[in-house]
């Protein structure tokens, strides 16, 4: 039975923390700190007890993948060579904490641009890969911040979070459970780096999205209907955070660097890049859609060279600019909302009728596709 309820995206939130950090700080930082590493261990390091660090540079970091700067919440401590991760001070549990802080900026804005109060919002998900607390639910808080008389939870399904919460909302819609919901994406994506890896140190950054996924009779001119959606997990270890309430108490006991983020960088890009491209391709089939007639594809920003091979893949062409559009160079990878913000910057300026692609890929591994086309 068809339902009588279509979810569209009425509208789109961001937050951006007004701190950045370039390449060339991140880079001084890093080999100062560096250099006191080998200083301090330089017997060790004759003997062969030690493995030397290597420095790191500008060059190699837009090379490896094409960020050069990263917006973040706790500047000075990350680059400071005594520190090098952020240092967020704790709330007392009366004042709004700062992961749903984000979370209500973005989706103020999302609210505002489609023209709606928040008394007309159903349900909130909070859905993003790295939830500060278990307990109360960061999208509850969010929820009575906003003053909405619904439901919420969080969801967390890593850098795919999302897009898996664009189809929870979707459902919702469908089933007549809500007409309004928040899908809320705040990352702080700087506090599960680890700093002083050089393969890594550069890869996160802070921000916060927002989508309102409203049933169509209520969305505002020029919002996008969802076309499809697919949903993709399989496990793999090759992206992983240990870190959690059962090993907090006893770090000492095991490898630290595993509560931190950890990849197998070659192992991903060769797993995943034939993943995510044959599941769009899978989609646009299902969807009678032929690649030529997506106008635009707003991918994970991750890593520039993996999102030109899968738009290589799915278009048949180098991708241009214009095609799949990125805002990895100066927001660096921030996880979940990383494909919505290239949605919610590059997407105004396409014609009612035009088709796109939101795509998000990550750890798990996961992959969420949204097919939408934009409305008159």
């Amino acid at each position: 039975m068809t339902s009588q309820f279509t979810p569209v995206i009425s509208a789109t939130g961001l937050y951006t923390p007004p701190e950045s950090i370039s390449n060339e700080e991140l880079v001084a930082s890093f080999n100062t700190y560096v250099d006191r590493f080998n200083t301090d261990h330089a017997d060790a390091i004759a003997r062969g007890d030690v493995e030397a660090l290597q420095p790191s540079s500008v060059e190699f970091i837009e090379k490896a993948s094409g960020i050069k700067s990263r917006h973040v919440v706790s500047k000075a401590p990350i680059l400071d060579p005594d520190i090098m991760c952020p240092r967020i001070a704790e709330r007392p549990n009366e004042e709004l904490s700062i992961l749903a802080e984000m979370g209500v900026a973005a989706a103020r804005e999302a609210l505002a641009r489609a023209g709606r109060d928040a008394s007309d919002v159903d349900a909130v998900l909070c859905a993003c890969s790295n939830l500060q607390r278990a307990y109360p639910a960061i999208a509850v808080e969010i929820q009575d911040a906003l003053g909405i008389d619904g439901f919420g939870f969080d969801m967390n399904v890593a850098c795919s979070s999302a897009t898996f919460g664009i189809q929870t909302a979707a459902d919702f819609i469908r089933a007549g459970n809500a007409k309004s919901v928040l899908v809320v994406n705040p990352e702080i994506c700087s506090g599960h780096l680890n700093w002083r890896d050089r393969d890594s140190h550069f890869i996160f950054g802070d921000v916060a999205t927002a989508i309102l996924v409203e049933e169509k009779s209520l969305a505002p001119a020029g919002h996008w209907d969802i076309l499809g959606t697919k949903l993709k997990t399989q496990f793999s270890n090759n992206i992983r955070n240990n870190f959690g309430f059962l090993n907090r108490a006893a770090p000492e006991a095991r490898d630290a660097r595993d509560k931190l983020f950890v990849q197998e960088g070659r192992k991903v890009f060769k797993e995943v890049v034939p993943m995510v491209a044959d599941l769009i391709l899978q989609q646009l089939d299902r969807l009678s859609l032929a690649p030529e007639q997506l106008r635009r594809m707003w991918l994970h920003q991750a890593n520039a060279g993996m999102n030109r091979l899968i738009a290589s893949r799915v278009l048949g062409h180098e991708a241009e600019p214009d095609e799949s559009p990125t805002v990895l160079d100066t927001y660096a990878n921030t996880s979940s909302a990383g494909s919505v913000i290239a949605f919610h910057k590059h997407s105004q300026d396409l014609a009612a009728g035009d088709v796109g692609l939101i795509c998000s890929f990550g750890a798990g591994y996961s992959v969420g596709t949204v097919f939408v086309r934009k409305a008159a």
